[in-house]
């Protein structure tokens, strides 16, 4: 496959767990250098994922690093687990329970009857641990150094919320939301609106915009195809 990486190019990369999106861009950096021979090349990603998350990020090289803005509005759909019965102070498994709830009460009628509470606009505050800006740093290294972080609620819209499975304590679920949307603070405020608590356990995103996972290419697929043995 011919690339044209200074014109530009959009990269659609299934991002696995563990690696932050940063990893991503500095590695298809890395990469591209070594094929082009071209030292500094511009690459930049059209929206975080989570360490702990995996799926479809959109990666843009060359003059297409215009374009990330535009990516970046588009709606996202997501598919995952929500853990019932704790929290964490991230909201997900980056950090230990540090509390535990009753969860005898949740049906699947109550679990499927607040599912459909959580479509349309709504305000949502975002985790103490994400990359919201505070005077000049961000949230988490705040929350890492165990300050306190108060952050404002954010607009956003739910268009779908879907629950797909419930293995209780765990419930499978699929979202279409808007940009700015934070899958972790909709399992806090799941778990909330149960009369318990919730955690994000797994997280994958699976479209942005009419882009999909199906699509997307695995960092050792676009390495292979830059070296093909």
């Amino acid at each position: 496959m011919a690339y044209d990486f200074i014109t530009g190019e959009i990269l659609l990369i299934n991002k696995p767990i563990a690696w932050t999106s940063f990893d991503i861009v500095n590695k298809i950096r890395y990469l591209i250098s070594g094929f082009t021979g071209i030292r500094k090349m511009k690459v930049g990603h059209a929206g975080t994922l989570d360490p702990l998350a995996t799926g479809l990020l959109i990666v843009c090289t060359g003059k297409f690093t215009k374009k990330i803005d535009e990516f970046q509005n588009l709606e996202k759909e997501y598919t995952g687990i929500f853990h019932l019965g704790a929290t964490t102070p991230s909201f997900d498994r980056e950090t230990e329970i540090d509390a535990k709830f009753e969860t005898a009460h949740i049906t699947e009628e109550f679990i499927l009857k607040t599912a459909t509470e959580f479509t349309g606009d709504m305000e949502q505050v975002p985790p103490a641990f994400s990359a919201v800006n505070v005077n000049g740093e961000r949230a988490y290294n705040l929350a890492r150094k165990k300050e306190e972080v108060k952050l404002k609620p954010r607009k956003v819209t739910i268009k779908e919320f879907e629950i797909t499975r419930i293995e209780l304590p765990e419930v499978h679920f699929r979202v279409l939301c808007s940009k700015g949307t934070y899958i972790r603070s909709l399992a806090r405020d799941f778990g909330t609106a149960l009369n318990s608590g919730a955690y994000l356990s797994q997280l994958t995103r699976t479209k942005i915009g009419s882009f999909t996972l199906e699509q997307a290419k695995t960092i050792e697929e676009f390495e292979n195809q830059l070296s093909p043995k």
